[in-house]
């Protein structure tokens, strides 16, 4: 483990600083849980797994920064650094994940990890370091408050009190999907996921994860990482990938075949997902991350859920101005219309290579 930088008072704007900033390193994550299962301002997208995921499945190297003084950790800030000729060259906190920014306890630690990141941005030349967070936190960084958008929303432990909080249409596309007859499994492996999710994903012209990918995911977050399938007559229709984190649920990956819109299967799924988090004590049904003005964005809303943005604040290093990659960018057009057309086998095998920079 690196001792990454050691803060003088003036560096932390206090008087007899004692903060000293380490770098976590895979395996000796302990003081890291501790500090995210106690801290109400952490996320599941804190959480050390998420270094082992990405250096695993990506091979991207990782920063996990940690402000430490005598009473243990103080705050920690987890970091990636994605360099690619295609997409720039950037610092990220968290790229893959909806947050991911600095959580402390107090200024003086927040300083601390503020500094250590510029400084290592500067270090390693980046085009800017970007900081994914649920409120505004560096006052003066350029900011992007206005792309993306999280969902959630409290769920009560009767059926019938979520049934009737969703808004009337959407509550007639649920009822439909129930009437068809639909079933819902938990499974234990990724295919039945993976063909559901790539589908789905190829016909968006977005490129798709590997299976390994969500293998890896799997394996990090065990019970944490859950797969529930949708069928009709043993035909797969829709299935999502969650993840489970204080009392909160969070699907994050999913998708339908080309049999879910017409018997609502995703309408079901995300239904038959959310009564089975009820049961099992799950209070809060975080729909994630939407840009605004797409489909999801509307899906989530006719759900009841409202939006809440998010905020992404950069530091300029080598760049002039906040980079701009998203499937919302005209001169990704093109690459999008591209993709759709392709065969569907060929997006799985050059998908992974791109996507895996885009972060």
């Amino acid at each position: 483990m690196n001792e990454f930088i050691e803060l003088t008072s003036s560096e932390t704007g206090g008087t007899a600083s004692s903060i000293k900033i380490k770098e976590l390193t895979i395996g000796n994550t302990a003081k890291w849980d501790e500090f995210v299962r106690a801290h109400p301002e952490a996320t599941f997208f804190h959480r050390s797994e998420w270094q082992t995921v990405i250096s695993q499945a990506f091979g991207h190297e990782t920063y996990y920064l940690y402000a430490e003084s005598n009473e243990g950790i103080q705050g920690i800030l987890p970091l990636v650094h994605i360099k690619s000729l295609l997409f720039g060259n950037t610092l990220s906190s968290m790229p893959f994940c909806t947050t991911g920014g600095i959580v402390a306890n107090s200024f003086e630690a927040k300083l601390a990890l503020t500094n250590a990141a510029e400084k290592l941005a500067t270090k390693l030349a980046v085009d800017c370091l970007e900081m994914r967070n649920l409120k505004p936190q560096h006052e003066g960084w350029p900011c992007k408050d206005n792309l993306y958008v999280n969902f959630s929303k409290q769920i009560d432990p009767d059926p019938e009190v979520n049934m009737n909080s969703i808004p009337r249409k959407q509550r007639a596309m649920v009822r439909k999907g129930i009437k068809a007859g639909l079933v819902g499994t938990i499974d234990q492996g990724v295919d039945r996921f993976y063909e559901a999710y790539a589908r789905s994903v190829h016909a968006l012209g977005t490129p798709v994860f590997s299976k390994n990918y969500f293998n890896i995911l799997m394996k990090a977050f065990g019970k944490d990482c859950e797969i529930l399938t949708i069928t009709k007559d043993n035909q797969l229709v829709a299935s999502v990938m969650s993840f489970y984190f204080r009392d909160q649920v969070l699907p994050y990956y999913g998708g339908g075949t080309s049999l879910a819109r017409n018997v609502k299967g995703n309408d079901f799924m995300y239904w038959d997902l959310m009564c089975r988090a009820a049961e099992r004590g799950v209070r809060i049904f975080d729909y994630g991350r939407s840009k605004i003005g797409t489909g999801s964005y509307s899906f989530k809303k006719n759900w009841g859920f409202d939006p809440e943005p998010l905020y992404y604040e950069y530091f300029l290093v080598n760049a002039k101005e906040m980079p701009d990659i998203n499937p919302l960018n005209p001169k990704y057009q093109l690459f999008i219309k591209m993709w759709k057309q392709m065969p569907f086998g060929l997006t799985t095998i050059l998908g992974p290579h791109i996507v895996k920079n885009l972060g």
